[in-house]
């Protein structure tokens, strides 16, 4: 093949290269953007009533006030206080044995209040926003337990997804007064790169490369500002000590963000590392070292 032929078809083979190049990169991104979006609307796994826990079914609108939240409200005796339980990406509020977690705290003295996320469970909504919006649901939980005349000892134990609305509905609302993270994030755009190889057949060393795009997508299609979601510098703005939860295993959002988002927050933070354990699975692993933990963080947060 002689050179000028060469020359050729390098000029067309070149630019097409860049085009599906170009094509790729932007299906793979809006993949991951819309991914942020969507999730799982799963059935309730079970009910107050089938461990004989006293409940009422409450509604109430999220603090942003665009659409109405379905949830459980456990009393305990007395006006003790209370703990919102927020759940994770496509789960609700009985997921990963939270309504059995929330009895505990009820024998513990402590109301519980369990609810749906937007787009999740009962609850209203279509879109999700990896906790962004979400924060403003958690926010709605609060507002709903003052307005039942409640003491305004009020924690928050949140879980993935929902440790991450947790955090930053406690940097806003300086009324919640303990904090609870159980595998939570420390920064969204490096769970993007983790799920692009987890989800897709790019390689995990090159999904990185997708985050910006991914990134621009997300904020131009569906108004979601990525850079928003980070979790171990919101932590930096709550003014007390919080509990981290995370399992040494987990396979979906990684140990060391567990450990960074202990490190960002504030002196006389506790962290619990549970051996062996995957994502969100700490509780069901191990009942009653996870209450040895939460329970004297609430008691020394919320009746002090």
């Amino acid at each position: 093949m002689d050179r000028t032929r060469m020359i050729g078809i390098a000029r067309v083979a070149i630019p097409a290269l860049v085009v599906l190049l170009a094509v790729v990169y932007a299906g793979v991104s809006y993949f991951v953007a819309a991914g942020v979006t969507s999730a799982e609307r799963e059935a309730q796994e079970d009910h107050p009533s089938d461990y004989g826990l006293d409940y009422e079914d409450v509604q109430f609108p999220s603090r942003k006030g665009d659409l109405t939240l379905e949830g459980w409200y456990l009393p305990s005796q007395g006006r003790g206080p209370s703990v919102i339980l927020v759940h994770g990406l496509s789960s609700t509020r009985s997921g990963r044995q939270a309504t059995q977690l929330a009895g505990r705290l009820v024998d513990e003295g402590f109301n519980a209040l369990l609810f749906d996320l937007r787009g999740h469970g009962n609850s209203e909504g279509e879109m999700i926003t990896g906790g962004i919006d979400e924060a403003q649901d958690v926010l709605g939980a609060y507002d709903y337990l003052l307005a039942r005349g409640l003491p305004d000892k009020i924690g928050v134990l949140g879980r993935s997804m929902g440790a991450v609305a947790s955090v930053l509905a406690a940097a806003e609302e300086p009324g919640i007064r303990g904090l609870v993270l159980d595998s939570p994030y420390a920064r969204a755009s490096e769970v993007v790169a983790f799920e692009i190889g987890r989800k897709t057949s790019v390689p995990q060393w090159l999904a990185p490369v997708f985050v910006p795009g991914a990134t621009l997508l997300a904020n131009a299609l569906f108004g979601i500002d990525l850079n928003r979601l980070v979790p171990e510098r919101v932590i930096e703005e709550i003014d007390y000590p919080i509990l981290v939860i995370h399992g040494d295993a987990d396979t979906r959002i990684p140990v060391d963000h567990g450990v960074r988002v202990y490190e960002a927050a504030h002196p006389g933070s506790e962290i619990w590392l549970a051996p062996g354990v995957d994502h969100v699975d700490s509780f069901n692993s191990f009942p009653d070292a996870y209450l040895g933990r939460v329970v004297p963080y609430f008691q020394g947060r919320l009746t002090e």
